[in-house]
């Protein structure tokens, strides 16, 4: 027994009339009655009793009625998930963002995607660095990353979620911290605390521009294994660092003073990235919701 063969013994259990049947089944009656006698040779046994003007169901018939039912069902749910899963509606996105810079970014998204794609499974990965990001962008083992980058390979597309502005982070005792902003030249002397970086993470390559810009070559004394870390760090007074306001939006570390930068070339990205070539139809629908919930600030 097959799908067909099935629909048509149903659509005939449910009406007892085969001329309704096939009309409801949008096939002619000749077709129907094919469809119902193979099935009665298939299972060998008699599944209507017929007359001119009745039609009932045999005990045979009775028995059909449930594995029918459920052969259709099932068919059903079949091409259902297959429609979800080619509509995006369904599936997996594995996201990976920096952490306490994108908390707000990240929880705002995942709400989204449960209301309008409840079905899609998201699996987000914290402590992804913009370098590691990116890595794990290009080996597959992500499908979206969150963060800033100043170069970005020709297989990576991106989208900008929002404009940070670049600021410093001083212990509460240091002599420029009662500023209400600072140029780099007045931190020439100062030591440095820095996140791991490779030559794409913008963040680290914001502190040799400026350091350079400014005319001199930042001290780099520790680098911590994330922000948080370093701002702990910031808060003994082993150094200052470069950060970006969402990490001030975002902690609050006693000790720990922000203060914004006059110097030019004070402005991030921060930007979503996926490979150009992934067809994964749930991705699609995250960027596209991604677009909605946090609009182009460079449009506005």
């Amino acid at each position: 027994m097959d799908i067909h063969h099935a629909e048509a013994f149903l659509a005939v259990a449910k009406e007892l009339h085969f001329g309704r049947a096939a009309a409801n089944l949008r096939i002619a009656q000749p077709a129907l009655s094919r469809l119902i006698k193979q099935l009665e040779h298939m299972v060998g046994a008699q599944l209507f009793e017929r007359s001119t003007r009745h039609v009932s169901l045999t005990p045979a018939g009775q028995a059909l009625l449930e594995p029918a039912t459920e052969m259709v069902n099932i068919s059903r749910r079949a091409q259902q998930v297959v429609r979800s899963a080619v509509t995006g509606e369904t599936g997996e996105v594995r996201i990976g963002f920096a952490g306490a810079s994108t908390n707000t970014t990240v929880g705002a998204l995942a709400r989204e995607l449960r209301k309008v794609h409840p079905g899609l499974r998201q699996q987000f990965h914290s402590s992804q660095f913009s370098h590691v990001g990116l890595e794990r962008i290009l080996d597959k083992t992500l499908d979206l990353a969150i963060g800033r980058w100043d170069f970005i390979p020709p297989e990576v597309d991106s989208y900008v979620m929002a404009i940070e502005r670049v600021i410093v982070a001083l212990p509460v005792s240091h002599p420029l911290s009662g500023r209400s902003a600072v140029r780099m030249s007045d931190l020439a002397q100062e030591q440095w605390i820095t996140l791991p970086g490779g030559f794409s993470a913008a963040l680290q390559n914001r502190l040799n521009t400026l350091s350079m810009a400014a005319g001199f070559a930042p001290r780099v004394t520790q680098v911590a294994p994330d922000t948080l870390t370093q701002l702990v760090l910031v808060s003994t007074e082993m150094g200052c660092a470069l950060t970006v306001d969402s990490v001030r939006a975002n902690i609050t570390i006693p000790g720990v003073v922000y203060v914004p930068l006059k110097d030019a070339n004070v402005e991030l990205e921060a930007r979503l990235i996926w490979r150009r070539d992934d067809t994964n139809a749930a991705l699609k629908n995250v960027i596209k919701l991604a677009k909605e919930v946090f609009p182009d600030p460079r449009s506005s």
